[in-house]
């Protein structure tokens, strides 16, 4: 089975003032010196080329000579308060080298790229519309997977640091030819990767809203993979929009476990899956429950698509536990609680 794109654009969701409040209290609220809207009045724009001339979707923008000084420095200032907390030491060293901006995906991103003169490494960070239902992923990312992304929040605007590793499409096309051991762990990490997104329901985790993070062992390499578009958190009502073996984008990496892998050994994964997560849960109760209480009483989907899930899960799990919940958030938790408190909760 395969799912197809969502039908319509997602709708954006205003953060409200108990989400807020929250951010505050767990310092995720800043004072920017620019905001998304500073960046949209760009004066020209060209297409931005890969290395093989194909166009990314991303555009180079540019803005008028008299303002560019000023946003710039903003820019630099905002890379500080990602790496150094505001340090603006190391202001005097950064170079605005790109300013990209892509039309394309929900939160319409400006991606800068910036060098450090000292030693002419480059790194990205990006500036984006601020949407409720991105916050909560950004937030379950932090408290349920072995990942975390800085990011701060001042009104509608959100700064988000890069996540290093190869694109997912990328990395399917060019990487899986290698070795049987580290096909293994490949299909492995794909498993994990699977049951993190269908746990926390965090959706459209086809190839290239993932990366791959490859670090070399002392046999073969180790891999994870990494969201890196929350935009679809628990918004979709289709079951399967959750579960990335439903991509045919993903279809290299999920041949190769049905290849390497048993049944036993897909089950053994999920569990382990589960018992990570469920100790994650247990060090930050305080805010998982903090995150939860916000996320529960708020919209953050359409009420026909917390219905079409509600009966879905439902149906999938063969359970009646998802009935009465009322909200997107409510389903969330309510599924979190399903898959990690009962006795050997890996699905097959």
């Amino acid at each position: 089975m395969q799912v197809n794109k969502p039908s319509r654009k997602k709708i954006r969701y205003p953060i409200q003032p108990p989400l807020l409040e929250y951010l505050e209290y767990y310092n995720r609220l800043v004072k920017l010196p620019l905001s998304y809207d500073d960046l949209v009045r760009y004066s020209s724009a060209i297409p931005l080329l890969d290395q093989e001339g194909n166009d990314t979707y991303w555009e180079t923008v540019f803005y008028p000579e008299n303002e560019q000084k000023e946003i710039y420095q903003g820019l630099k200032y905002i890379y500080a308060l990602l790496k150094t907390e505001g340090d603006v030491e190391v202001i005097q060293h950064l170079t605005i080298s790109r300013i990209d901006y892509c039309i394309f995906g929900n939160s319409k991103p400006f991606r800068i790229r910036i060098i450090n003169r000292i030693n002419d490494n480059y790194d990205h960070f990006y500036i984006k519309v601020a949407d409720a239902s991105r916050i909560y992923g950004l937030e379950l990312e932090a408290l349920l997977s072995p990942n975390s992304v800085m990011y701060y929040v001042d009104g509608h605007t959100l700064i988000e640091e890069h996540i290093a590793g190869i694109p997912g499409d990328d990395f399917l096309r060019t990487q899986l030819n290698t070795s049987t051991f580290n096909k293994i762990r490949i299909a492995k990490e794909f498993v994990k990767f699977n049951e993190r997104c269908f746990v926390r329901l965090l959706g459209d985790m086809r190839s290239y809203n993932f990366v791959v993070d490859i670090t070399p062992d002392i046999e073969g390499n180790q891999y994870r993979m990494r969201a890196i578009d929350f935009d679809q958190q628990s918004y979709e009502g289709r079951k399967s929009f959750y579960l990335p073996q439903f991509f045919k984008e993903n279809n290299p990496v999920i041949f190769l476990g049905i290849k390497h892998m048993s049944p036993e050994s897909l089950l053994q994964y999920q569990q382990e899956e589960h018992s990570l997560m469920s100790a994650r849960v247990k060090i930050q109760q305080e805010r998982v429950n903090a995150l939860f209480y916000v996320m529960t009483r708020d919209e953050i989907s359409p009420t026909e698509k917390v219905i079409q899930l509600r009966s879905e899960l439902g149906a999938h799990h063969n359970t009646t536990i998802f009935a009465d919940c009322k909200t997107m958030g409510e389903l969330v938790l309510t599924h979190i609680r399903f898959l990690l408190n009962r006795p050997g909760s890996g699905r097959s």
